[in-house]
């Protein structure tokens, strides 16, 4: 499994299987990195989302991709706004924590192995609305990815990209990931 750092819109990755959204519990498409995914890809994708939800904060639901490039949509729940969202602890001044980032990463890992699939881009989550910090992100989510591509060696996932759209979160994820 090989591990790229990409700067750019992940909803603009043609290569890639399966993009990851950033998503709350509900599946409900907002703004960041969902509105763009709703923008481009179509209604959809948030009307399938929400049939499917809600979820467990960590958990991680797929979608048709819409109008994307792409042939799934899986929304990592990063964060959340119901009772028992608000119940689960979080980082001081966020609404996430390594253990859920780290939790979304695996499961949305989980269900691109489930779909056979040989890619799969992520976005920085809950570094947006959910105010998690970006450089404690990009460790979470690169080691989350290289410790599942370690203790699944026979997995059929070829490419996990983690796409940046700005230039200084993209420095940030390039120089955790050459560590």
């Amino acid at each position: 499994m090989r591990i790229e750092i990409r700067r750019g819109d992940i909803t603009d990755q043609p290569d890639i299987d399966a993009i990851v959204n950033a998503a709350n519990t509900d599946l409900a498409l907002g703004a960041g990195v969902a509105g763009a995914i709703r923008r481009k890809g179509g209604e959809i994708i948030d009307e399938e989302g929400r049939r499917k939800g809600p979820i467990r904060l960590g958990e991680a639901a797929v979608t048709t991709a819409g109008n994307l490039p792409n042939k799934f949509v899986i929304h990592a729940a990063a964060m959340g706004y119901r009772a028992e969202d608000r119940a689960v602890p979080k980082r001081p001044g966020a609404d996430s924590s390594a253990e859920i980032i780290r939790d979304a990463t695996l499961n949305s890992l989980r269900r691109t192995e489930e779909l056979k699939l040989k890619s799969v881009a992520f976005p920085a989550l809950a570094t947006g609305v959910a105010r998690f910090p970006v450089d404690e992100c990009a460790e979470v989510m690169i080691t989350a990815a290289s410790d599942y591509a370690a203790s699944h060696p026979g997995s059929a996932i070829e490419l996990v990209a983690f796409v940046l759209f700005t230039q200084d979160d993209y420095e940030i994820f390039k120089q955790y990931a050459e560590k």
